[in-house]
């Protein structure tokens, strides 16, 4: 046979070119097999003897319903195996080969050239002596889905233009083209399996049409629990933002509502008659410092806010730690000399630029240098370094400071959470700055480790990825 017969050899066409057509539609390929299954079921359940054509998707799933056919059924004619004569890759022979394995079926090879219209189809011809029927499936190009008649609701696998008949002419149709195709084989081939009954027996056709909707029945009940467990799913995610905003939201109004009671307390006192100036002046200081403490609070809260708001849309840039660490060290020397902290800082300049969130890493740098001061007593001691570790560059901020109790470091990330350390307690920040620090890192690929020992001091190792990251370069960081 010539080529141009092998390109235009289509089972679903045959199907379709009747007198009167049998309907289209657009099925994904879990209704298809539910189709197939529901054949299948039928064969088995009254025990038929049938000759089987088929073409199916490459996969164990498939493959299974005909192996469960002939270890159900006693006796059963030829099942014909309806292959491409095409170069498959190993991978591909081999899927073919482990999914036939236990299937007992001749196979038949179709001679299609590339392209050809049957490469694009899958099909399962039943013939016995009373019963008949096929499932026919083509998997169009764009321009052909608009000559579909009716459209299913499909799922994100490619829809499959399919048409399910017991027609005896369709069918007959369709097996005298596919033995026309497969002439060279045919003189091996019984006749009476090309041969389609002239009566079909009415009862196997409505058991048929029952058993395709019991088992289309089930595939809507799967995904209406597969639906109700999503939302479920989604639900529980809801609540639990929910429940985390309110927590959010209680700690705000309680973080806001300390400072306030000190001050209120403190003005009470100061209205004494009795009260004398040393008294005063302590009460006064108690005023200024519950006043700072509420500013740093509001200020960090806003600066949090804004971050959230613009993290998602905030580009990263390339910066080099040597053009921001050490202005960040001379700004906090002064308060370092202050509390007679020794405060020094390594950075190469020859260290490759970073990538981090535009302004973030001045961010980073002040809010760890600020957190490590701020625990750290008078004579203490606070180093900044950074140096290249693995496909990182790694910046290190340590102290001599009161440190953290193993218990407390899983905790300190977390909003408002403040270490109880007896350090400048009325003041030490609002328990946002860890918090941004990681909301920033997060948007950058980078990271943030812990370590420390409680009277010894902490270490806190940042990892940012260089210029040259391979994490970048492969696209998993949006730039």
């Amino acid at each position: 046979m010539n080529d141009s017969l092998h390109k235009d050899f289509s089972v679903y066409q045959l199907a379709l070119g009747v007198e009167f057509p049998s309907q289209a539609f657009a099925l994904n390929p879990a209704t298809l097999l539910s189709l197939v299954r529901a054949t299948i079921d039928l064969l088995i359940e009254g025990q038929i003897n049938a000759t089987i054509w088929f073409k199916l998707p490459p996969g164990k799933i498939w493959y299974a319903e005909l192996i469960r056919y002939q270890s159900s059924v006693k006796t059963a004619n030829s099942i014909y195996d309806c292959q491409i004569k095409e170069k498959k890759t190993e991978s591909e022979d081999e899927a073919d080969l482990n999914s036939s394995s236990s299937l007992f079926c001749r196979p038949i090879n179709l001679s299609a050239i590339p392209n050809s219209h049957i490469s694009c189809e899958y099909f399962i011809i039943v013939i016995s002596e009373n019963f008949a029927s096929l499932i026919a499936a083509y998997q169009p190009t764009k321009r052909d889905t608009s000559n579909i008649i009716s459209h299913a609701n499909t799922t994100k696998s490619q829809p499959l233009s399919t048409i399910v008949s017991v027609d005896t002419k369709v069918i007959q149709q369709v097996l005298d083209g596919l033995k026309q195709e497969i002439s060279s084989e045919i003189e091996t081939i019984p006749y009476t399996d090309f041969v389609v009954p002239s009566v079909l027996e009415l009862t196997l056709v409505s058991k048929l049409l029952a058993k395709q909707i019991q088992r289309q029945d089930e595939i809507n009940r799967q995904i209406r629990t597969e639906r109700i467990a999503k939302l479920k799913e989604k639900n529980q995610t809801l609540h639990k933002k929910e429940r985390l905003k309110d927590e959010y939201l209680s700690n705000v109004c309680q973080e806001l509502r300390t400072p306030l009671t000190q001050i209120k307390t403190a003005l009470s006192l100061l209205n004494s008659p009795n009260i004398k100036p040393n008294q005063r002046q302590r009460y006064l200081q108690m005023l200024n410092n519950q006043c700072d403490r509420q500013s740093i609070l509001i200020t960090s809260l806003l600066d949090l806010v804004e971050l959230e708001h613009t993290l998602e849309n905030t580009t990263l840039e390339l910066v080099k730690l040597a053009d921001i660490v050490p202005g960040v060290v001379s700004t906090y020397q002064p308060v370092a000399q202050e509390k007679g902290i020794m405060l020094a800082y390594t950075v190469p300049t020859d260290l490759p630029s970073v990538w981090c969130v535009s302004g973030g890493l001045k961010q980073i740098v002040i809010h760890l240098l600020n957190n490590s001061i701020n625990f750290t007593n008078n004579g203490g001691q606070v180093w900044v370094k950074a140096r290249v570790q693995g496909e990182y560059v790694q910046l290190e901020v340590r102290d001599t400071g009161v440190g953290i109790a193993e218990s407390e470091i899983p905790k300190i990330f977390d909003c408002f959470y403040r270490v109880r350390s007896g350090v400048n307690d009325e003041i030490n920040g609002a328990g946002l700055g860890l918090t941004i620090v990681q909301r920033l890192l997060w948007n950058c690929g980078g990271s943030i480790n812990v370590k420390s020992k409680v009277d010894e001091g902490s270490v806190f190792t940042v990892q940012l990825l260089p210029e040259n990251s391979k994490m970048m370069s492969s696209g998993k960081l949006n730039i």
